[in-house]
């Protein structure tokens, strides 16, 4: 076996089948004779392999999040931009094949072919290992970005509730842990809010930040519940 190439080992994966990599960096625009391969067929495997690896991570990081906040999550993670500077992290745009028109134009700096590329690459590697080293390369590709996702979820939730109870019941959300279980690496928490002495949603995560976020979800979905069957038809 060969060794790996830089690009291959930028990935933390070596391919088995090394013309599906050459492939994947192959742009339409350096087709010398008529049939030559390009990576638009990888593009579109990479894009579908992707949208699921995200889509398992998501529900892992947010059990509680309902299908419209998950597709929002993951539509904001693997738009075109996002992928293009995935793709310049990992120094993709100095192994694409290109044409001489897009190489005269700046193509191996272009959002969109770069973006391309990463989904092409991805593609490629899941035809070549199948989904586990895609969905490992998004882990390590993605952790920073869903980390912030989480951070945000959890400031905008738990910020949304406490106005929203300060006005009706001015009283703040109390947090209760009713539940720690499972070994250190795999703990799960499970939290309820409480307010005024009333308790209302519950939520789980593997920390007690993520399970007390999810718990604020949960009630911000119950309050607005309860305004609606309160109001006037």
């Amino acid at each position: 076996m060969s060794d790996p190439t830089p690009l291959e080992v930028t990935l933390q994966y070596t391919f088995q089948r090394g013309e599906l990599l050459l492939l994947a960096l192959t742009h339409r625009s350096s087709q010398l004779r008529a049939g030559e391969g390009h990576n638009e067929k990888l593009e579109f495997l990479g894009d579908a392999v992707l949208g699921l690896a995200m889509s398992d991570l998501l529900m892992q990081r947010f059990p509680e999040a309902s299908e419209g906040d998950l597709s929002k999550l993951r539509a904001s993670l693997v738009n075109a931009r996002v992928l293009a500077t995935k793709a310049i992290a990992i120094g993709l745009g100095q192994w694409l094949r290109l044409g001489g028109g897009e190489e005269r134009t700046g193509g191996r700096e272009k959002p969109s072919i770069l973006a391309s590329a990463y989904e092409a690459v991805l593609g490629a590697m899941y035809l070549d290992g199948g989904f586990l080293p895609v969905r490992d390369i998004v882990v390590r590709h993605f952790v920073d970005d869903l980390e912030e996702k989480s951070r945000v979820a959890r400031f905008d939730s738990k910020t949304r509730l406490q106005e929203i109870t300060q006005k009706i019941f001015r009283e703040t959300p109390v947090y209760i842990v009713l539940e720690a279980r499972g070994p250190d690496h795999e703990r799960q928490f499970m939290s309820q809010v409480s307010i005024a002495g009333k308790l209302y949603g519950r939520g789980v995560g593997p920390s007690k930040k993520t399970a007390d976020q999810a718990a604020a979800l949960a009630t911000l979905d119950m309050l607005q519940l309860d305004s609606q069957e309160q109001s006037p038809t």
